[in-house]
Parts: C-alpha cells; structure tokens; sequence
C-alpha cells in the first residue's frame, strides 16, 4: 500500500522508487544496443523495376514504327530533292493508290507546268468520274500559311470546283487550318509527315524487305470436342 495519497501516479512519482528506476535504465540500454545494431547492418537493395516491360509483340510494334519514322524522314529529303513536276505526279500516283478513280490513266492527270491557275493535278473521285477533285502540290520548306490555302480556294472557286486536297512536304500553320475549317469548300489539308507515312502505307517510293509473321496459340485447336 502506498504511504501517502499522491494527487497522481506518474512517471515523476514512480521515479521516487528505486525498482522503478533501474526498470528505466534497463529499457533505454536495450533500445541503445537495438539501435546500434540496426545501424550496423546494410540496407536490404531496393528493388529495381524490371528495365523492360514491354511483351515481344509491343517491342516488335515500337521498333517497326521507328523504321517507319526513319523512313518517313528520307522520304522527305528524297522529296526535297525532286523535280517539282515529278512532285506533282508522286502526289496524283498516291492518290490513285488510295483508291481515287482505278488507275492513274483513268483517274489523274498532271496539269501543263505552265497556265495552271492554280491547280497542279486533277483527279476523279471514282472511276466514272462523277465527281472530280482538285490538287495543289507545295515542294516546300517553309510553313503554308493561310495566304496559299485562300489561293488554292480561290482556284477552286475559278473551277467551279468544291473539293480539293493541299499537299506539302511541310507543314500548314494554325491560321491555314482554320481557314480550311472555315471555308463552304471541303479542303484537305497533308503534311509532309503525314504525306511520307501515306506513301508508306500505300506503297509509293517504297518496297517491302522483309515480312514478319506473328503467331499466337490457337487454343480452340486444344479443346475436346
């Protein structure tokens, strides 16, 4: 029993006890000696993410679609490069390769190099030529602007024309497609980027290596029937 009535039994009250005290002691050197210990011994190795986590099918995806970036981009230079007449009849074989009018004799046909008013191809939209498209074809490396889409409007309109496709080896600025947007004429504007990967697509300026064929288990053939 306790000698006296204290007003509380804390931590300073049963530090008057002398077993109280050496409890203490004793529990502040363990948690030392578990200190020190712990400090002793090497960090456990973080785990590192596995450095690929990509499947076989997703690697062979990225690294075709590098090749096809590198190959987009020496088609560009090849471009650069070319006649812009001959420009001209790459931008009408690609369009007849993705399926305007049937063949380029039926459906296309490069206008003079001279007196074009503003028109450097014309080509059907289907094989009986109901419909007939106009094309202007820029070998460029600066930016269209909005200026050279309102001329290509204004040829069409001369024409009496309401479709056409702007094509370039370079790039529209944001005032060129807005206007296109804007415009009662449907106008399709391509870059160079996406003209290179069309070429691709379609088979224009580009022949085929090499061809992969990816498998996967038919797990129907191993069911019982």
């Amino acid at each position: 029993m306790l000698g006296t009535n204290p007003a509380a039994i804390d931590n300073d009250f049963l530090a008057t006890y002398a077993s109280f005290r050496e409890k203490v002691l004793e529990a502040r050197s363990s948690a030392a000696g578990a200190d020190e210990g712990n400090e002793s011994l090497p960090s456990p190795p973080k785990s590192e993410p596995p450095s690929d986590t990509l499947t076989p099918t997703d690697q062979i995806e990225q690294a075709h679609a590098r090749l096809n970036q590198t190959l987009a981009t020496e088609l560009l230079e090849l471009m650069a490069r070319m006649d812009a007449y001959k420009f001209e009849q790459l931008v009408l074989d690609l369009l007849v390769a993705m399926g305007y009018g049937g063949s380029r004799a039926e459906a296309a046909k490069v206008t003079q190099k001279s007196n074009d008013e503003g028109i450097d191809g014309i080509i059907h939209q289907d094989r009986l030529g109901l419909d007939v498209i106009y094309v202007q074809a820029k070998r460029w490396q600066a930016t269209i602007g909005r200026e050279q889409i309102q001329n290509f409007v204004g040829a069409l309109a001369g024409k009496h024309a309401q479709k056409g496709v702007f094509i370039t080896t370079s790039d529209f600025n944001a005032n060129a497609v807005n206007y296109a947007r804007t415009v009662h004429h449907k106008i399709i504007l391509i870059s160079g980027q996406r003209l290179a990967q069309l070429m691709i697509e379609h088979g224009i300026g580009v022949s085929t290596v090499s061809t992969i064929a990816i498998k996967r288990v038919d797990s129907d053939y191993f069911e019982e029937g």
